[in-house]
């Protein structure tokens, strides 16, 4: 391929399984909405690829047909559709096949809560789809320069292309979470027309089985994940997750580059979710909205007792067992806890056993609501973020834009967007949060008394809220990362 010089536009097909409004499971669907619109801002001519669920399908006002895929081998016949998305005019093309797409239930598992037992064949397709329209087997005018894939879900792109005779992009895979692997049965390879030769150590399989996102670190020209410490973290154990070997091979080839946020939807200056919006010039009226979120949900309304907030997808990774061990010491501070979010049932019922333990101090709200979110944020005085691992993670980064100081597990994006407070960051003024490094109650809970002790000192808050607000968490940066990473692979590729 040619090397495209620096004046001329980039075009991309970005990859994805999911994309925020139609589609979104988790943070996936926030980055393949925004990082492909402020791309587009810097004159890259990226265009998303996707499956048509039928969120997707229905979500669409207007679409035109573009090609017909009859005689698809290995798989269902394919009509491709055209469309933009609502919000950010981002072009992307539908993947419409009914057979795999159109039913009920979610992305990944069906109305029972269970992986479809056909997601090898769902997602192979996606992967087929993404390598012929960036190959010359395409029938579209337009043709990519970059095949940019996302987890698992397009890991199998870069096979595909490795193994086409012709013309073909260059391909990037990024890794969100490399705790989901794509594992399928040996027979899933020749399933799927990947030649049999792929089946190798160097190659699609894993521990006997064709991993769809080992395809894509073996066979990707480059590999991104969403953090530097992230990127550093997965070549070694545990966060590896058996493909560490792999990834240390290809060191030379990993890049970290840290997801921004939508700053338009979270902006407590403008924010509509807010009872009262304020800046970091004008924090007085930060109080308000704690107040209003304490009287919404059953806390006692005290302007000046210390509230702590959590919101996520309630699993393991997320620490959870952390904030239960921690709790009735944190009441007793005395601090108040909320807590939203919904997903292992064993957590969420201790979570609702903790809140009827202590009530009018702890307050826990199973399932989602987007404007309380943005409340919480607002309204809190601290978040905790005890992950784990955490790739990247957002909602330290709207906590820190909401001039609620995060405390966080040394780990991920979390190191790369929180600063310890420390008297020599509060001295330079980065301090933005605080951070604990070993996973067990006690390191939690001397995280929590150094919050405590910062917050009682309202000068040192204050000068902690201002260093978060304001820190640029947009996504200009990121994306002008992925762009320098575009042209080095096409140069490197001419």
């Amino acid at each position: 391929m040619p090397a495209i010089s620096s004046h001329q536009a980039f075009k991309v097909l970005f990859i994805t399984p999911e994309v925020y409004p139609l589609c979104k499971t988790g943070g996936l669907g926030d980055v393949s909405a925004a990082l492909p619109a402020a791309l587009r801002q810097l004159g890259v001519d990226v265009r998303l690829l996707l499956p048509g669920y039928p969120s997707v399908m229905s979500g669409i006002k207007s679409k035109r047909k573009v090609a017909v895929f009859d005689e698809l081998s290995y798989f269902p016949p394919v009509t491709l559709w055209s469309a933009k998305l609502q919000a950010s005019n981002v072009p992307l093309y539908i993947i419409d096949c009914p057979a795999l797409y159109q039913r009920a239930g979610g992305p990944y598992l069906n109305p029972a809560g269970k992986n479809w037992p056909d997601n090898a064949l769902r997602f192979g397709l996606l992967s087929k789809m993404g390598a012929i329209l960036a190959s010359d087997a395409t029938s579209l005018a337009w043709q990519p320069d970059i095949a940019h894939c996302n987890d698992w879900q397009s890991g199998l792109v870069p096979a595909y292309l490795h193994f086409h005779p012709g013309k073909k992009a260059a391909s990037l895979i990024s890794i969100h979470n490399l705790a989901f692997q794509g594992c399928f049965p040996a027979e899933t390879v020749t399933q799927l027309g990947l030649p049999a030769a792929s089946f190798a150590m160097e190659g699609v399989e894993y521990y006997g089985n064709l991993s769809f996102i080992k395809a894509g670190l073996y066979y990707a020209d480059h590999i991104t994940t969403v953090s530097p410490t992230y990127a550093r973290e997965i070549q070694q154990e545990p966060l590896g997750f058996g493909l560490q070997g792999l990834l240390a091979t290809r060191s030379q080839d990993i890049s970290g580059i840290v997801n921004g946020i939508d700053t338009m939807a979270w902006d407590p200056v403008s924010d509509p979710h807010l009872s009262k919006n304020y800046s970091d010039k004008h924090l007085v009226a930060k109080k308000v909205n704690k107040r209003v979120l304490q009287q919404a949900m059953g806390l006692e309304v005290d302007s000046d007792i210390l509230l702590f907030a959590a919101i996520s997808r309630f699993s393991e990774q997320k620490g959870y067992d952390l904030i239960l061990q921690a709790a009735s010491q944190l009441v007793q501070i005395p601090a108040q806890l909320v807590v939203l979010g919904s997903g292992d049932a064993l957590l969420e019922a201790s979570l609702a056993k903790l809140a009827e333990a202590y009530p009018g101090k702890i307050a826990v709200y199973i399932g989602f609501d987007e404007a309380l979110s943005h409340l919480i944020e607002a309204g809190a005085d601290s978040f905790l973020m005890p992950s784990r691992f955490e790739p990247c993670g957002l909602n330290q980064m709207y906590s820190q834009r909401y001039g609620t100081p995060p405390l966080v597990h040394a780990t991920g994006g979390l190191i790369d967007t929180v600063v310890d407070c420390t008297p020599a960051t509060l001295a330079d003024g980065s301090a933005s949060g605080f951070q604990f490094h070993d996973m067990t109650a006690e390191d939690f809970l001397a995280g929590i008394q150094r919050v405590v002790a910062a917050y009682r000192n309202q000068s040192i808050w204050r000068r902690l809220q201002r260093n978060g607000m304001r820190k640029n968490f947009s996504w200009q940066a990121s994306a002008t990362a992925y762009r320098e990473i575009y042209q080095l692979l096409l140069t490197t590729s001419g």
